[in-house]
Formats: structure tokens, sequence, C-alpha cells
């Protein structure tokens, strides 16, 4: 699976708790070079990755979260991906949650894929400003 990134890229994570997938980090590390920061990185990146569990919240506050990665993203735009437990395991989050996030905040969601044995992931994508 394609995830979108280049070498040099910045990734901004949300939500690392002990069940994330270690390997699919990796695997963004190796594709950018540079170590994912977490949720306290005070300035912009060029892409998200989010780890969401059905304990985490609704779509709204989905939503929300959706809205502030979208702020930290150099000039509003760039690649999200949202993490969702596989069906069956624990934490099962729905894809129209995520899809009903997304459009709530502005984004539209491009791509579902299983990219690990137990995460799904759901890419975002946001436009830039006008022009």
């Amino acid at each position: 699976m394609e995830l979108g990134l280049k070498a040099g890229q910045v990734i901004q994570e949300f939500y690392w708790d002990d069940d994330v997938d270690e390997s699919f980090r990796a695997r963004i590390e190796e594709a950018t070079g540079v170590e994912l920061v977490d949720e306290d990185y005070a300035d912009v990146c060029d892409g998200t990755l989010i780890w969401w569990r059905d304990d985490d919240g609704d779509a709204d506050d989905l939503a929300d979260l959706l809205v502030d990665a979208r702020a930290n993203l150099d000039d509003g735009s760039g690649i999200i991906w949202v993490m969702i437990p596989s069906m069956g395991s624990v934490g099962y989050v729905e894809h129209n949650v995520v899809e009903e996030a997304a459009q709530t905040a502005g984004l539209a969601a491009t791509t579902a894929a299983a990219l690990s044995r137990k995460w799904t992931g759901v890419r975002l994508t946001a436009r830039g400003p006008r022009r």
C-alpha cells in the first residue's frame, strides 16, 4: 500500500497508545526518514497519523480532532491517515464514522485499506487554499 509519503516529510501522530502497530509506524519513519512527532509538536507538519478507537469518542469528537490536525498541516493541505481497529477487534469503529467526521471537518476520504493485521487506515485529504 502506497502511503503517499516522501523523504523529509514531518508526520504528526495523535492518540498513540500501547495498542498501536509499531511496524506501521516504522514504515512511516522509514519512508520519510524522520521520526514521528507527537500531538504537542508546535510547528507545521506535512501529514498526520491518528489512531482512533471507539472509546476515544464519537464522530463529532473525531471531527474536532481533524480540524485541529488540519490546522497544523503546511498550508492547510496534506495527507491524514486515520487508523481504526479492524473489524472484530477491540475498539472497532465503523468506516462511516470516519467519513462523517471527515466531511464535517471539510476533508475527503479517498482510500480505506487494511494496513496492518489489527488496523485499517482511512486516508483523508485536505485541499489547500483556492487560487
